[in-house]
């Protein structure tokens, strides 16, 4: 699925990652942006607002710095059981979102994709490490570090406070 570097990463940005055709992203691509990184899925109660609200943060913020990766997850009811094409299509046609989703991933477990082990080593949830449902946040700043870990029922236009912040946006 992705590599993990060979020594311990010290950020997001040492993590090669595949988007949802299949293609390596090195995330270094991604510094000096704040980023909201969030385990995504089609079929969850959770969908219409967080996909809508996610949007509207992109749409304002993306040409100050902010960029949104979305993870899918089938891991939590089964909501996401597509494939990455029909996720892609799922997400491109009924939301119109622009910010990248990659492959679908596992973020808990034995075989928790690299990068969400190394977003919830600092972070812990109510439940440990562990990620509750779809639509888990993490924000992350410039430097590649994660600075924040929000539940799934967190809005996000709720965050827009600490997404400024971390822009340098008053």
């Amino acid at each position: 699925m992705a590599s993990q570097p060979p020594k311990y990463p010290e950020s997001v940005y040492d993590f090669t990652i595949k988007d949802a055709n299949g293609n390596d992203v090195d995330l270094s691509i991604f510094k000096g942006k704040v980023l909201l990184i969030v385990n995504v899925a089609s079929k969850c109660g959770l969908t219409n607002s967080n996909y809508t609200e996610l949007n509207q943060l992109y749409e304002k913020y993306k040409d100050q710095g902010l960029e949104i990766l979305a993870f899918p997850c089938n891991q939590f009811g089964e909501q996401e059981p597509g494939s990455n094409d029909e996720i892609q299509e799922f997400v491109c046609t009924r939301f119109k979102s622009e910010f990248p989703v990659f492959g679908k991933v596992e973020v808990n477990g034995e075989n928790a994709f690299p990068l969400y082990k190394f977003l919830k080593s600092g972070k812990w949830g109510i439940f440990g490490d562990d990620i509750q449902w779809n639509f888990a946040k993490f924000l992350v700043y410039k430097d590649g570090q994660v600075v924040d870990r929000y539940y799934p029922t967190t809005s996000p236009l709720s965050l827009e406070h600490d997404i400024k912040k971390l822009l340098g946006i008053s």
